[in-house]
């Protein structure tokens, strides 16, 4: 991942380095609860550049490599020498060992993995405010045998004698654990001391900030020029189309392509909201029956996405050169779409995008490399939670800010086999009484994702005198806190009973209900 800059206008208060630890962005967000702005760079990022871009803070992320093999990698060992202070975690703090005079051993001590009691040595400074014997997250294989000259133990555990250390005099501090994860008890009071007290950081990265700084940027680089955005009614898209509107108003011009995958209302309740309601500009686009006709005699899931995403391309192309002309296109890029991309898409000195790379429409395909436009990218500083934040702030309702995670294909996976327009309508009448039902039960909030699944077999089933031979509906409940891994959601009897009964009685082609109890790994959240 190549070092980058973004939005010279602000400069991270705090920089992560990113040494490859699963964690990295975790960091980032971690910080940003305290209402601190930071940014995730390479651990390759020079001490020049670093001193240039001025930050309070530099954090050292961990990573799966030993200090001490060929190939490990290093930061510049000029950014000692920076007096801005750093925090080395788990891997950064070993680092920080070997670069300045300590050894790093893989045969001292035991390797800790999980949960760990940290017996705090020395209470100022960075831990000024844990308790003694707080839990702390350990995952670490390689110790800290002794330290450089002028550093101190902080704290310790049963199997790690230097957990934390620290250098007072050059404000250099190390951690053997992980106070980024959920499960290091007093993790975020570590961090609100190294931001707070030990950088001097002022909590000034706010959603209002973010708001009036991202409309100013919007108009400086578009102008008076033309911008179309594809609005797919997710929380993305939908508060990129509200911060674009307040920015340059009838600038833009938003595009609904209808491919008639979604569920139940969907498609009347976005263009009413949208258009009626905020007189944002949304040209509407049927292309229902070109959808579900390419998909004819389809049944293999790959092929489905692959066909919906060629068409989406096709629908675009075709649309935007009717509605246009456009000089920029708008994206609802985030900010792990960035980190994830910059090793190849981000320029090191500017931080601008090199090869446009359009991103996937909701995993559907990407829009073709040859369009012509200049890409306006204003939600590409947040993280999807901030995201949620800013919608909350521009007038946003909740069934968009906080509705639950939609794929992009729509229905069209959550119909194994061919898709019709029989079994299109049946399962937007099931999987609307899931909601409904999910939502009466007050649980909408407390799951990450509840939906109804159409299986492509026959079940018998008795209603009244008469022998049924319908479909089955699977009743897909997870929880999860990003969809990485998920487990199912313990829904009350009580509501499973209702949905039962209602999705049997009143969806025309059903007879059963079943319920998938598969936590994702093994499964998946969904299941095409």
């Amino acid at each position: 991942m190549s070092s980058f800059t973004l939005d010279k206008e602000r400069n991270p208060a705090i920089i992560i380095l990113d040494f490859g630890s699963q964690y990295s962005e975790l960091i980032a967000r971690r910080i940003r609860e305290t209402q601190v702005y930071s940014l995730v760079m390479s651990y390759m990022t020079s001490a020049e550049e670093l001193k240039e871009l001025g930050p309070k803070g530099i954090i050292l992320s961990g990573g799966p490599s030993s200090v001490y093999e060929s190939g490990a990698p290093l930061c510049d060992p000029g950014i000692w020498e920076l007096g801005i202070p750093i925090l080395g975690v788990c891997y950064g703090m070993q680092l920080m060992v070997h670069q300045l005079g300590g050894v790093v051993n893989a045969a001292t001590g035991k390797a800790e993995y999980g949960k760990a009691p940290l017996e705090v040595d020395d209470s100022t400074s960075l831990l000024r405010t844990l308790m003694n014997g707080s839990t702390m997250w350990m995952s670490h294989g390689d110790s800290v045998e002794s330290l450089p000259q002028d550093f101190t133990s902080l704290a310790h555990t049963n199997s790690t004698p230097n957990a934390a250390i620290a250098c007072h005099r050059r404000s250099l501090y190390g951690v053997q654990f992980h106070p980024e994860v959920v499960h290091s008890l007093g993790g975020m009071s570590l961090i609100r001391n190294f931001v707070y007290d030990i950088c001097k950081c002022e909590p000034n990265w706010t959603t209002n900030t973010f708001i009036d700084e991202a409309i100013s940027q919007v108009q400086n680089q578009v102008g008076d020029k033309r911008v179309l955005l594809a609005l797919s009614g997710g929380v993305d898209s939908s508060t990129l189309a509200f911060l674009l509107n307040k920015a340059i108003g009838n600038q833009l011009t938003c595009m609904f392509i209808d491919q008639g995958f979604m569920r139940k209302g969907e498609p009347e309740f976005l263009m009413k909201f949208f258009d009626d309601k905020f007189h944002i500009n949304v040209q509407y686009i049927n292309a229902r029956q070109r959808f579900i006709s390419k998909l004819k005699g389809i049944v293999d899931p790959e092929k489905k996405r692959k066909i919906i995403g060629n068409e989406f391309i096709r629908v675009f192309e075709e649309e935007s050169a009717r509605l246009g002309p456009f000089d920029y296109l708008a994206q609802g890029t985030l900010y792990p779409d960035v980190i994830e991309s910059s090793g190849t898409n981000i320029d090191p000195k500017t931080g601008d995008r090199i090869a446009v790379k359009i991103k996937s429409h909701h995993n559907v395909g990407g829009l073709p490399k040859d369009l012509q436009f200049k890409l306006v990218e204003p939600l590409k500083k947040l993280f999807k939670d901030e995201v949620r934040k800013v919608g909350q702030s521009l007038g946003l309702p909740d069934e968009i800010v906080r509705r639950h995670p939609f794929p992009g294909p729509g229905l069209a996976i959550r119909i194994l086999g061919e898709v019709t327009d029989e079994k299109l309508t049946c399962l937007r009448d099931a999987d609307l009484i899931v909601r409904e039902e999910i939502r009466r039960s007050g649980l909408y909030h407390d799951v990450w994702q509840a939906f109804a699944v159409l299986l492509p077999v026959y079940s018998v089933g008795v209603m009244g005198d008469q022998r049924t031979y319908a479909w089955p509906i699977v009743l897909r409940c997870v929880s999860s806190e990003d969809g990485m891994t998920a487990d199912w959601s313990r829904i009350p009897y009580e509501t499973l009973e209702r949905i039962s009964n209602r999705i049997v009685n009143e969806v025309h082609g059903v007879n059963r209900v079943v319920l998938d109890i598969t936590s994702k790994p093994p499964g998946t959240i969904e299941w095409e």
